[in-house]
């Protein structure tokens, strides 16, 4: 069972919205490819800022002259760490430390 873990006390899964149903274990893709197809409404999965973003030990999001995103909720997908931010920001991480940011509001 996949187990979002809220690191913000206003944090709950209402706030994530439809983000927990749109990944399925039972689904082998990795989650870029299941947010691509059930994020219809928001056009899929589509990163932005690849070359601007930065993001530090603690999984703070830094973007040049914005204020830093800190990590509201986080889950462990298979081999992924998918984290979600203010403004409805949503990280991948891989293993490797490679991440695609996009908004998924």
């Amino acid at each position: 069972m996949m187990t979002w873990v809220m690191l913000h006390p206003h944090m709950t899964l209402d706030v994530l919205g439809f983000l927990p149903g749109m990944l399925s274990e039972e689904d082998p893709r990795p989650a870029r490819e299941q947010f691509n197809e059930r994020y219809a409404y928001g056009g899929g999965w589509r990163p932005f800022g690849q070359d601007k973003f930065k993001l530090k030990d603690n999984l703070v999001l830094t973007y040049p002259e914005d204020p830093p995103s800190v990590p509201l909720a986080l889950l462990e997908f298979r081999n992924e760490l998918i984290v979600f931010y203010e403004h409805a920001i949503v990280m991948i991480r891989q293993r490797d430390g490679s991440f695609e940011v996009s908004r998924m509001d």
